[in-house]
């Protein structure tokens, strides 16, 4: 009895817990859809004014967002530069991630491996500037400067997931290859590659997630240009005296559609990629 008593509790503390949680996901999405439908008149500083429905279910404040935006050719340009950087990155960071991964009782190799990974520690902010004045000088002041930093930048996490994911894949694969007369090569792309699958799935949603949303580099790298993505184009809902709210959580609405439908396709691989990834 006194078991059971316990595993009820232990049930209970679960169930509340996944209630709060599930609170901080569902408030601010209740809040960002009514705004977003709700006319500037309807806002009012009262808490019921704001949690309030709206009067009447529009769409004018999307259509007025996008108009603002240029959403069109704002989105172009965050798919161009999120779909590249997420490309390259799979590609490169997975070759880099085998490489140092299975090499890592060289002391060589291992010193590359932990020289890499230490750049999850610098902060943007310290080469924020010095970045820009190079990028400027180099020439790539545009959606092709933001990429290659991109990929410089989410290197360090990347190698380290395709690392630790190596350690789930045996070595027995890669030597019965070199036995039937595979080179390294070969063996990297007709064997390990198809089989990192989910960890490509992980490395994917992460780096298309913080590349999206991302509001700093192309302001910094692209400041000036045409060239505008997403979060760029709606800082235009914000002036000195306030920002326009309505329109802005109709516009990051419109912007959560894509990469929500990215993450739904990738979900089933996400999990697996991401618990064997940490394996090390």
């Amino acid at each position: 009895m006194k078991k059971t008593s316990t595993v009820g509790k232990s049930n209970r503390t679960v169930l509340v817990l996944l209630i709060l949680g599930l609170s901080t996901i569902i408030f601010p999405l209740y809040m960002t859809v009514v705004i977003a439908f709700k006319q500037p008149s309807e806002m009012t500083n009262s808490i019921s004014g704001i949690l309030s429905l709206p009067s009447v279910w529009s769409l004018d404040n999307f259509r007025e967002a996008m108009r603002v935006t240029d959403f069109w050719n704002s989105l172009k340009n965050s798919l161009l530069i999120s779909v590249l950087t997420v490309g390259i990155s799979i590609l490169i960071h997975s070759l880099m991630g085998y490489t140092l991964g299975r090499n890592k009782s060289s002391k060589f190799y291992n010193f590359v491996y932990l020289f890499i990974v230490s750049g999850m520690f610098v902060p943007f902010a310290i080469l924020m500037m010095p970045l820009a004045k190079q990028t400027a000088e180099m020439g790539l002041a545009n959606w092709f400067g933001v990429i290659l930093l991109y990929v410089v930048f989410y290197m360090p996490m990347n190698i380290m997931l395709y690392s630790g994911y190596l350690t789930n894949i045996p070595l027995a694969l890669e030597e019965a290859a070199r036995v039937d007369g595979a080179s390294t090569w070969l063996t990297y792309w007709k064997i390990i590659f198809p089989i990192m699958k989910p960890m490509h799935a992980t490395v994917a949603v992460i780096t298309a997630l913080a590349v999206w949303n991302d509001v700093m580099t192309p302001l910094i790298i692209m400041a000036g240009s045409s060239q505008n993505t997403l979060p760029l184009a709606q800082l235009n809902f914000q002036s000195q005296f306030g920002t326009n709210y309505n329109l802005a959580f109709a516009s990051y609405l419109l912007s959560l559609i894509p990469i929500l439908i990215f993450y739904l396709i990738c979900q089933k691989q996400i999990l697996n990629g991401v618990v064997n990834g940490a394996v090390k």
